[in-house]
């Protein structure tokens, strides 16, 4: 073969073989950057997703837009923070639960984000900083509180509308650039404008359906509309000024006569004839004020006389119809404490409790279970809750009696006074609430309900129809608080210090580790059971039952024990007017409990209890588990797969508790000793019963 043929058969033979070779060695170069695959794992636990085709092979997603897909589910949010070309998420109008991650928000590219209109829940927190995303809408959803915005400094659109965040997001002042911000519907509590971002640069706000105070001023209105500010406060806290913050116009200052004098006098000719119509004008104007001033005096002479005569008709009308009826209207008219007008406004209810309060009835005595020997009157609530004014009025959340207030008694005796409205554990009836003495009887029926696991009652005060109970102040708030406004489930940090150093004994104080939520699973079962089960001495053990455990009403104490408050539900006894709370419903609750719990996602209905079972139901329980507990059971190898398999049983508690069928549910006792054979407890706390 001749030599120049060689090098063209050995091209050949090249060709040949680079057709030859498998897709996947052609296609190696974006095998790191698959963002289908990415796509499909960030959806992998969510129902009715469909990814969407691929224009072409290895092309990055640019955008994301699935609104109103009827998608349900938990998305994998820290997948998505891997598609490095992102700018655009929309995800509205669905039913995603669970909570977004702080660390979401590092993915380099992402420009608007909308997930508004679905379930989410929990606090939406920033960890790292992302200048870059411009337009973040997240109304219509469950978040409870928005930590680290001020990360997100390129901000030109938030709309955190119509959630359960109660106070303002730290840091939104430091958004500079927001031209459009809606806070309404919120029950926000904060300072306007200084918790704001500048106005002057702001275009549209909506800060209405708020607990705002401070002052807004005439040009805040003028610009945003008086739609911006429907029930965005109480009228002492948030007062609208008259005056605008721009300042008035100075008169210009008066010709220099003397000038004008100088140049030969026409100056003072013209300031003259100025003054004159200056003055003729002023006469004339002067002569019309008068004319309407005194036909203004007359008509609201005339209207007064009217009114005064049809008042002395309707005055002496009533005399009549209270003598008929024998004063009782007098009687009706009487303030009641906890009473709440049409408007709900918490100043008129502390008008009537501070009116009570040093009326007649501050001379109720206030009887103590284990001090009785102090003597204290109503008026001595009053004095240690500052008149029961807002200051020491504790926030609600669930409960289901009236106002809370923070007292501090002689001893140092801190505790909660509370409010009763209605029927107390289904112990009084309709025709026994006029009765001090059932009311007594039933205060200390309750106060014999003693358990590691149970609130326990300290005292009450009776004054005519009006009740307060008295229960121990817990300094670490409910569970609810937790799970889902304090960061990683700690306490809050020390803003009037070094905020950024903690206390060595509260930071091994958490709730996010898997053994301590396992222990206050166990604790609020213990307690439940000894409430549907009776106490000993209690009239042949009559059962209570809860008929509103949510974790609001789950106490933890420095320990982080739980303590189960707010029992007023009712008892399995003669109908009552609380008959509707029955054993089964409260195990159902139960159920609902450990499911958040477990997955650290709030605000769940029938909707999400079906959807969590289902997961249960395929093996997969694991998968919604809170990632933060997780992550704290990570270790050994060995350990962290026993830690999972409890965690999944605790699921599959919560599984049985919520049954469609009443009869199917498992007895609380029965929860107990299922819950104590899942992780077995290393040392029961003394005096800690079953």
């Amino acid at each position: 073969m001749p030599l120049h043929v060689q090098p063209l058969l050995l091209l050949l033979l090249l060709l040949l073989l680079a057709t030859s070779l498998p897709a996947r060695a052609i296609s190696s170069s974006c095998a790191g950057r698959d963002d289908a695959a990415i796509v499909a794992a960030a959806f992998r636990h969510v129902r009715n997703f469909r990814a969407p085709r691929a224009k072409a092979a290895c092309q990055p997603v640019r955008e994301l837009r699935l609104p109103s897909r009827n998608l349900t589910g938990a998305v994998s949010w820290a997948a998505l923070a891997n598609l490095s070309a992102l700018a655009a998420l929309d995800l509205s109008g669905n039913a995603l639960q669970g909570a977004i991650p702080g660390r979401f928000w590092r993915a380099p590219s992402l420009r608007a984000v909308d997930v508004s209109r679905n379930q989410l829940g929990g606090a939406l927190r920033v960890e790292e900083p992302n200048p870059r995303l411009q337009s973040l809408h997240v109304s219509g959803n469950r978040f409870t509180g928005v930590d680290g915005v001020e990360a997100l400094s390129g901000l030109v659109a938030l709309d955190v509308s119509a959630n359960r965040i109660r106070a303002v997001p730290r840091g939104l002042r430091r958004l500079t650039r927001v031209e459009r911000l809606d806070l309404s519907s919120n029950a926000m509590q904060g300072r306007f404008p200084a918790d704001l971002p500048p106005l002057g640069e702001v275009r549209s706000l909506n800060v209405s359906y708020n607990r705002f105070s401070g002052v807004v001023d005439t040009g805040a209105v003028e610009k945003f509309g008086r739609s911006a500010f429907v029930h965005a406060g109480n009228a002492s806290s948030l007062v609208f000024s008259d005056n605008s913050t721009t300042a008035p116009r100075r008169p210009s200052p008066p010709s220099p006569l003397g000038k004008s004098k100088k140049k030969g006098g026409s100056g003072t000719t013209t300031a003259t004839a100025t003054e004159s119509k200056t003055k003729r004008r002023s006469k004339k104007r002067r002569h019309r004020l008068s004319i309407v001033a005194v036909a203004v005096i007359c008509g609201v002479a005339s209207l007064a006389m009217l009114l005064c005569l049809v008042g002395c008709v309707a005055c002496g009308a009533l005399r009549c119809r209270r003598r008929q009826k024998g004063g009782k209207d007098d009687e009706e008219k009487k303030p009641r404490w906890g009473e709440k007008g049409d408007d709900d406004d918490d100043e008129k209810e502390e008008d009537v409790v501070v009116a009570a309060a040093r009326g007649a009835s501050s001379a109720a005595p206030v009887v103590l279970f284990e001090r009785p020997l102090m003597q204290l009157t109503l008026g001595d609530l009053a004095a240690a809750t500052s008149g029961f004014g807002r200051e020491s009025q504790l926030a609600e959340r669930g409960g289901r009696s009236g106002a809370a207030y923070r007292a501090v008694l002689p001893g140092d005796l801190h505790v909660v006074v509370r409010v009763v409205e209605g029927a107390v554990a289904g112990r009084l009836g309709d025709d026994d609430d006029d009765n001090p003495a059932a009311a007594a009887t039933a205060f200390r029926e309750l106060a014999r309900l003693r358990h590691p696991n149970i609130l326990p009652l300290l005292g009450y005060c009776i004054a005519g129809k009006e009740k307060l109970l008295l229960y121990e102040y817990m300094e670490k708030g409910d569970l609810h608080r937790w799970l889902h406004e304090l960061p990683a489930g700690r306490p809050d940090m020390d803003d009037a210090g070094s905020g950024d150093i903690w206390e060595a004994a509260e930071v091994k104080r958490s709730i996010s580790d898997w053994p301590t939520r396992h222990r206050i699973a166990l604790g609020v079962a213990r307690g439940l059971a000894f409430l549907h089960q009776g106490w000993a001495g209690g009239g042949g053990g009559s059962a209570v039952v809860h008929g509103h455990l949510v974790p609001t009403n789950v106490l933890l104490c420095d320990d982080l024990e739980p303590r189960i408050s707010d029992f007023f539900g009712g008892h399995n006894g003669p109908p009552s007017s609380s008959a509707a709370a029955t054993a089964e419903g409260d195990v159902y609750a139960f159920g609902v409990l450990v499911l958040e719990l477990m997955t650290g996602q709030a605000g769940w209905d029938e909707a999400s209890v079906s959807w969590a079972r289902g997961i249960i139901r395929d093996g997969k329980g694991l998968d919604i588990v809170d990632p933060r507990v997780r992550d704290e059971a990570a270790g050994a190898e060995a350990e962290a797969a026993a830690a999972e398999r409890e965690m999944v049983e605790c699921l599959r508690v919560g599984y049985l508790c919520t049954a469609h069928s009443p009869d199917k549910r498992p007895t609380m006792q029965q929860v107990v000793g299922v819950l104590k054979d899942i992780r077995a407890a290393p040392s029961p706390t003394p005096g800690q019963g079953s």
